[in-house]
């Protein structure tokens, strides 16, 4: 009996059997990374930008008694914005194979260019100009709607689900 443990116990692994295992560890780390969908990464870093943005801008407004302007995509214009940054993968817009959500009339900016309002102005009082926004990465997008309370609804086109869910 100790003659057969001390042969199971000096057995090691053979370089060859190393250099195999890590090779297919390799391959399959190499395949997973390629199946990584980063535009729905970007996509949900979009969508915290944006409620980040928001958030700061109703803040700010009410801590200074003053409006707040929260600048989306290319905007410009006079005084005091926070720029809102997306990803690079990350349009604006509705891909036309993709439906607007369920109980919404077809908004006529929106839709195409992804934005009815490019600057939004916050005020002290926690209002705003309602709107819409689309934002996609070409496979799912994002619809986000501003109430002129300042209550902003997020929902997420996902291609997998084939249907709009809240986020």
């Amino acid at each position: 009996m100790a003659l057969g443990f001390r042969r199971f116990h000096q057995r090691g692994s053979s370089l060859l059997e190393l250099a195999v295992v890590m090779g297919v560890t390799a391959i399959l780390g190499g395949i997973s990374t390629l199946c990584l969908d980063c535009g729905s990464t970007e996509l949900t870093a979009a969508h915290q930008e944006i409620t980040g943005s928001l958030y700061q801008a109703f803040t700010l407004a009410r801590a200074r008694g003053t409006d707040v302007k929260v600048a989306l995509g290319k905007a410009t214009g006079a005084g005091e914005h926070l720029p809102v940054e997306l990803g690079r993968k990350v349009k604006w817009g509705k891909p036309d194979h993709i439906p607007l959500p369920p109980d919404m009339d077809t908004p006529l900016v929106a839709a195409k260019t992804g934005e009815a309002h490019s600057i939004i102005t916050v005020t002290p009082r926690h209002t705003t100009l309602a709107s819409v926004w689309f934002l996609n990465d070409g496979q799912e997008a994002l619809c986000m709607r501003l109430s002129g309370q300042g209550h902003l609804q997020v929902l997420r086109w996902r291609r997998d689900l084939k249907m709009w869910t809240r986020v």
